[in-house]
């Protein structure tokens, strides 16, 4: 019999997912203000993790590129140079703090499935199974360039070996079993005969030998994805556990999340099986017209003069040297081409349709400037408020999903947390949507993850 919706009871509250992003190679830092700080010294890392574990936050992401931006043959402005590499300073981290989860970013088109997959589970026995696993790809020449293989993968294969990247490390985790490592000195064994070895033959990869790290206390560290095309949704439905979005506003995160959490079925995975975290950023103010000012503060920093012609030459593909950013938009038609930036800041897609929705959102405000133009469409905040109002803003996007949880990108390094810590999460935490306490030591358990397939067949046998 079915149930009339007025007599259905309640759906239970969601929890709020939280996490921490440390502000990597974008316009996301405030440079100018005087509290900003290294974006490379380990101790800037060390206080934004302590802070985020503070406020029970699930994980700390690093963010990763394998070369440096340039914007006409010039480093981009805006690129960090010296930062650490992410699994290295993941697992200094793992010294000093005690639950918080440690994701990583680690290219899967330049790496290989044996050295990442060990690097991945010696971080989470460092860490008694706090490691995660962002999977990129790249797909360009420039990138290529630093590694012998050049820019050989097409972009149409790029998920094709991210796949079979991820299959094979996972069958690497699994060729250790419970048990597999033992403690006989009388007899002089240690390892069960056949403990870690494997063999894979692939498209990509055809390796065969002998595993030398047992499973992650995880089973298998939780694997975290980025893709936004058809593809990488499909990727993400099969194989992650966490999608690291950009769908935040309301209306595109629901239909977002709706399309990805339908495509589990088929792969056998319930929605719980995968969690949609959003980037978002956030500012607070003592009223509501406070916060507004403080943003149309902090969005103007972020978009500077420089950075805001940036933006607009990755559009039109075109050296634009020649205009004012404070002036009228461009009125040159984009190049179709390659354009004059190159690494992450290069430009995919229609220059075209882009342009045309930069003139349309200039003419629609009277007529913004190139850089008020830039600001609109790339220097939005997604929460701003009181700490009150935010809070309910953040729970309200949870309730109605719109995303499972958000991962925080602060505009400042290393205090950008401070303020979300101290006055957002009480009050998630009063309204009983955002844990007080850590129920337990994984990044699984903070997740509500279950363990990996097989590792559950292997416990129920």
């Amino acid at each position: 019999m079915t149930v009339p919706p007025a007599a259905r009871p309640p759906r239970p509250r969601k929890q709020v997912h939280l996490a921490a992003h440390f502000p990597g190679v974008n316009n996301t830092t405030v440079w100018s203000d005087p509290r900003s700080g290294s974006q490379i010294d380990f101790a800037s890392f060390v206080h934004l993790a302590r802070t985020a574990e503070r406020g029970r936050f699930d994980f700390l992401f690093l963010a990763e590129g394998l070369r440096l931006r340039e914007m006409k043959g010039r480093i981009h402005d805006l690129d960090v140079v010296g930062r650490p590499e992410s699994l290295t300073v993941l697992s200094a981290l793992a010294a000093v703090t005690g639950r918080l989860g440690l994701a990583a970013t680690v290219n899967s088109t330049f790496n290989e499935p044996y050295d990442v997959a060990r690097r991945l589970a010696s971080l989470d026995h460092l860490s008694e199974g706090r490691a995660a696993w962002n999977v990129v790809t790249s797909w360009d020449a420039f990138t290529g360039e630093n590694f012998r293989r050049g820019g050989y993968l097409a972009e149409s294969e790029r998920y094709s070996r991210a796949r079979e990247f991820l299959r094979t490390a996972r069958e690497l985790w699994d060729s250790w079993a419970p048990g597999d490592l033992l403690a006989d000195a009388a007899a002089g064994t240690f390892l069960r005969p056949g403990a870690g070895t494997f063999a894979h033959t692939g498209p990509q990869f055809d390796i065969a030998g002998r595993f030398a790290t047992p499973r992650p206390p995880q089973g298998h560290p939780v694997i975290i994805q980025a893709g936004d095309s058809d593809e990488g949704r499909e990727f993400a439905a099969r194989d992650a556990d966490v999608i690291f979005s950009r769908h935040s506003r309301p209306d595109e995160g629901r239909a977002f999340y709706k399309d990805v959490k339908a495509r589990l079925a088929k792969y056998g995975r319930t929605s719980a099986d995968l969690k949609i975290l959003p980037a978002v950023t956030y500012v607070l103010g003592d009223t509501e017209a406070d916060a507004a000012e403080r943003a149309a503060e902090i969005r103007a920093a972020q978009v500077g003069p420089r950075t805001a012609l940036a933006f607009a030459e990755g559009v039109w593909g075109l050296d634009l040297s020649g205009y004012d950013p404070d002036g009228p938009l461009p009125d040159a038609e984009p190049d179709p081409g390659e354009g004059v930036s190159k690494g992450r800041a290069q430009f995919r897609g229609d220059r075209a349709a882009v342009v045309k929705q930069w003139r349309e959102t200039s003419a629609a405000h009277g007529g913004l400037s190139l850089r008020e133009t830039a600001i609109e469409l790339w220097g939005r905040h997604t929460f701003v408020g009181t700490a009150a109002s935010v809070a309910d803003q953040i729970d309200a996007a949870v309730q109605t999903d719109v995303a499972d949880g958000f991962i925080f990108v602060p505009h400042l390094t290393p205090g950008g947390l401070d303020d979300l810590v101290e006055h957002v999460v009480p009050i998630l935490q009063d309204k009983g949507v955002h844990r007080t306490e850590y129920t337990g030591t994984t990044l699984r358990d903070h997740l509500g993850l279950a363990a990996p397939r097989r590792v559950r067949e292997e416990a129920a046998r």
